[in-house]
């Protein structure tokens, strides 16, 4: 079969290999000068873009909308595979193939003869795998956690990589006395006047904010992501009755703003309890 006759297919089990073939066509002499030009390198910033949208719209529970950007992460994959086949690296077959090696492998407990009946023994048994795959068993324990990943996140998985082997505070009252802990160390920093230690301690007193999210079961990325939702709710009804009061943002002084803040949350509130 052509490279035509595969893009123009309809049926449905020959979809990925017609996403592969038009993938190939576009890279090709003669097709798309911008997708020729690409290299792993420069589709990076697509590849983060496409993720975040895809995990935006789970959030918002936009299922006919997942379909389209879960298309939109599928086509970064097989972007990323074209590129490697053609410089005779590897290609989408061997992505595949690789992943489902891994997946038999990490579940023993399925494809295999080892137990693990919770999601608690799954993951220790994920874990101890994962480190003898990767030859990790002589590293330290929290090597190559969440490389790459936004600090948010990466601090949440190294805070559940350490609690896996007991390093995590008994309960909460310890979370919120390290948070207090914290705050006072950073008051005592921007008392001194010590810029090095203010970044230190504010990056601690985040740090300790995490580890709270984390106990709460809470997912900290959701919870700033939520945070700024309502920053951005606020911030426009507060510019709407500025408005309203005949005042641009850049004309308002400190203590209108505050004023007209003040009443957006009102409006929130009953809003809420309207509901």
């Amino acid at each position: 079969m052509t490279d035509l006759e595969m893009i123009e297919s309809p049926e449905a089990e020959q979809q990925l290999a017609r996403l592969r073939a038009i993938m190939h066509r576009l890279r090709a002499p003669g097709g798309c000068p911008w997708d020729a030009e690409q290299t792993h390198e420069s589709i990076v910033p697509n590849l983060i873009e496409e993720t975040y949208e895809t995990v935006d719209t789970i959030r918002r529970g936009d299922l006919e909308h997942l379909k389209e950007e879960l298309g939109d992460l599928l086509l970064q994959v097989v972007f990323h595979s074209e590129i490697a086949e053609e410089a005779g690296h590897f290609d989408l077959n061997d992505v595949a193939r690789g992943i489902s090696e891994k997946l038999v492998r990490r579940h023993p407990h399925v494809f295999a003869e080892s137990a693990a009946d919770t999601t608690d023994a799954v993951l220790q048994q994920w874990d101890a795998i994962k480190r003898t795959e990767k030859g990790d068993q002589m590293k330290p324990y929290l090597h190559g956690v969440g490389k790459g990943l936004p600090a948010l996140i990466r601090a949440t998985k190294l805070q559940k990589k350490a609690a896996k082997v007991g390093f995590d505070w008994p309960n909460e009252a310890g979370v919120l006395a390290k948070i207090r802990e914290e705050l006072e160390e950073l008051q005592a920093a921007l008392d001194e006047e010590n810029p090095i230690a203010v970044e230190d301690e504010l990056g601690d007193l985040m740090f300790s904010v995490v580890n709270l999210v984390r106990f709460r079961k809470i997912d900290a990325e959701v919870l700033m992501a939520n945070a700024n939702r309502k920053f951005e709710r606020r911030f426009g009804e507060m510019e709407r009755i500025l408005a309203i009061r005949a005042l641009a943002l850049e004309v308002a002084s400190p203590c209108q703003m505050e004023q007209a803040w003040d009443a957006a949350k009102s409006l929130e509130s009953l809003e809420s309890l309207a509901k």
